[in-house]
Order: structure tokens, then C-alpha cells, then sequence
């Protein structure tokens, strides 16, 4: 993992989701971080069971329900950028995503344990021919 510390990083993030995200109608909209928030938290819904299977496929990979008060608190963002200009929210929105990303790839992942293989290893497998 290389050294970078977190200003680089979200210099990087936000060059990369300027790419993303090339007008302000890209950028997601309140209505559809308000459904992806109750996808996640388990309110009712009329298709109650995709609910259920995202928290079961949560327990089974994490080992816990899925944390949903981020995707909470991107919805309120959203709605406190809704009198802004389109190309100033967009800013805001790129600027709050980058250093959400930048966090996530500064602290400790499973890539921090896993190495890739540069590799093949032979004999792996043997025995099971």
C-alpha cells in the first residue's frame, strides 16, 4: 500500500469523480438516496423481501446489519444543497464524496492483508487431479 496522504487522495478522488460526474445532473438525486437508504435500513417497502435479503447478505459477509446512518445523513446533505446553483452543489456533492473516498482507501481493509499474487503457484492443488 503506498504512503499518500489524505489531501492527495481527495485531489485524486475529486479528479476522478469530476469524470464521473461531468454536469449536475449526474450527481444523485435526494429521492434516490432517500430509496437506497431504505433499502438498507429495512423500512417497509412494497418489495419487503429485497429488504430482507440485502440485511441477511450484510450478516452473512460483515457478520452485522448493515450500518445505514451514513446513507441517512448523504440524503440530508443532499436536501441542505437543494437551494444552491446546480454547479455549486455539484461541487459540494464531488467535495463530500472525495473525502469519503479518500478515507476509505487511507484506513485499514482487507487489502491491507491480503497480497496479490504475482504468480501461479504450482502444486496448489495437488490431489485433486
Amino acid at each position: 500500500m503506498s504512503k499518500l496522504d489524505f489531501q492527495t487522495a481527495v485531489r485524486q478522488e475529486e479528479a476522478y469523480l469530476r469524470l464521473l460526474y461531468p454536469t449536475a445532473d449526474d450527481i444523485p438525486g435526494c429521492i434516490s438516496l432517500f430509496d437506497t437508504y431504505l433499502s438498507c435500513s429495512g423500512a417497509p417497502r412494497r418489495h419487503g423481501y429485497l429488504v430482507i435479503r440485502n440485511q441477511i447478505k450484510s450478516i452473512y459477509r460483515y457478520g452485522e446489519r448493515p450500518v445505514c446512518g451514513p446513507k441517512m445523513e448523504d440524503f440530508k446533505f443532499c436536501l441542505s444543497l437543494k437551494s444552491l446553483h446546480p454547479e455549486e452543489r455539484r461541487d459540494l456533492w464531488i467535495a463530500r464524496r472525495a473525502e469519503w473516498w479518500a478515507h476509505r482507501r487511507l484506513t485499514k481493509s482487507s487489502e491491507d492483508i491480503w497480497d496479490i499474487r504475482k504468480s501461479v503457484v504450482h502444486g496448489y492443488l495437488r490431489g485433486m487431479d
